[in-house]
């Protein structure tokens, strides 16, 4: 089975060049390829343009989201249990890929073609809060919780979010302050507080929330994981963003919301530790959006080049102009071959092993990842001069993603708290190898 693809230099990763490939080797990897990206121009690619306008999602994008069987991988990631695909009823996965062969690189090539139209809000605006608010449930709740929450949420029925940022306590989570204090009878928690930029909270029925049970701001104990309803005491207000708007950003306030003990997740005061969990395939996620919009960046910047005459020629005919494709496609392809290398390590260990062994190269790679983008966006620019600022016409893609960039900058860990997490991540690990063999 051949794959689709652009025709445009440096538009396509490696393996979808037809290259040869250690990673994407089953016929389930090209299946899913060439599924999702037909689905992205039925379905997505007309409506990039209006969705940057309007600033809204349409919900019959999420309804097809789920008829189709994405929502499943959106929750679910990287592996997709039989007992989850059992709660879904065993919906057909996109591209017809069996439940149990699905694994990491079937969860890049997902989130990859889905952005392939250029933009980043479209997909965040139906994948972010399922796939972010519903990790914790899937991986550290009991069973009986799961099987409460998780039917409904598979298929679409209600939706739910992440809530751990707060106004004071953005990148440093253990700073936040939202409290949960038991009722006197023990069977109810009382939240109140407030949280901040949350992906998806205007449309979501539930909300994954980090409170302090005990401790005090700056305390990494004392941090618990609830799902609270959307109920009496809770209001969202949407975000005016820079970037990115249908995605849903949102304001959250908790005023004496009651919430049933049932609704812990996993173990009082154990929550920090499933929220370091959680950031991993969450960063993994931005730098998967980070490359395809790259190669968005590269296609239609050498596609520009090669049709713009100035001074009598092609721009492509000015070294200056060859130069710059030169150094965005360099650091593209090296940011690729990071991801894929990346992904096969995963792949490859257990999540405790990952989780040890792969958090300060995650931070480092996302933060590259995110500087990788900000270099070729801002080159795309120059290269369309006028229209690499204008909206709509030959730059439309290249200017929504210079305004959407920094959207991936932030959250997930900014990249100036990911440089310094990686070091101090890598020197921990090497410091605990050398302990251990002294031992």
């Amino acid at each position: 089975m051949s794959l689709t693809k652009s025709t445009t230099a440096f538009a396509e990763a490696p393996w979808i060049q037809g290259l040869p490939s250690p990673y994407f080797k089953k016929k389930s990897h090209i299946a899913l390829r060439e599924y999702v990206k037909k689905w992205v121009a039925d379905n997505m690619a007309d409506d990039a343009e209006e969705w940057d306008d309007s600033g809204n999602a349409d919900p019959e994008l999420f309804k097809k989201f789920a008829r189709d069987g994405f929502l499943v991988p959106f929750a679910l990631g990287v592996t997709i249990p039989k007992k989850f695909h059992d709660l879904a009823g065993n919906i057909t996965l996109p591209g017809g890929v069996p439940a149990d062969e699905w694994d990491h690189f079937h969860d890049y090539i997902l989130i990859d073609e889905l952005c392939g139209c250029g933009t980043q809000q479209m997909m965040m605006a139906n994948y972010g809060g399922l796939a972010y608010g519903a990790g914790p449930i899937v991986h550290f709740a009991s069973e009986a919780m799961q099987k409460r929450f998780l039917p409904d949420l598979l298929l679409g029925k209600k939706r739910i979010c992440l809530a751990i940022t707060e106004p004071r306590a953005g990148s440093d989570v253990a700073g936040l302050g939202t409290t949960a204090v038991k009722t006197s009878d023990g069977k109810h928690y009382i939240v109140n507080g407030e949280k901040k930029w949350i992906t998806n909270g205007i449309y979501s029925d539930y909300f994954t929330t980090a409170v302090r049970t005990s401790g005090k701001p700056g305390d990494h104990s004392g941090i618990t994981f609830l799902v609270i309803p959307r109920s009496e005491g809770l209001e969202t207000r949407k975000m005016k963003m820079m970037g990115g708007g249908a995605s849903g950003t949102t304001y959250v306030t908790f005023e004496d919301v009651k919430v049933p003990v049932e609704n812990v997740v996993g173990k009082e005061g154990e929550g920090f530790k499933y929220i370091m969990w959680n950031f991993l395939h969450e960063r993994m996620t931005i730098c998967y959006v980070a490359i395809r919009l790259c190669r968005v960046c590269l296609e239609d910047s050498v596609e520009h080049v090669k049709r713009r005459k100035a001074f009598g020629k092609p721009l492509i005919e000015q070294p200056v102009v060859r130069h710059k494709i030169a150094n965005m496609a360099r650091q593209t392809e090296a940011l690729q071959a990071f991801i894929e290398a990346s992904i096969y390590q995963y792949s490859q260990l257990s999540t405790a092993e990952s989780n040890l062994k792969l958090g300060g190269t995650t931070a480092l790679l996302k933060a590259q990842s995110t500087i990788t983008l900000e270099y070729v966006v801002s080159e795309a620019v120059m290269l369309f001069g006028g229209m690499g600022i204008t909206k709509g016409g030959a730059g439309e893609r290249v200017e929504r993603i210079f305004r959407e960039f920094k959207a991936l900058s932030i959250p997930g860990g900014s990249q100036d708290v990911m440089l310094d997490l990686g070091v101090r991540q890598q020197l921990k690990l090497i410091e605990a190898q050398r302990a251990k063999s002294n031992l």
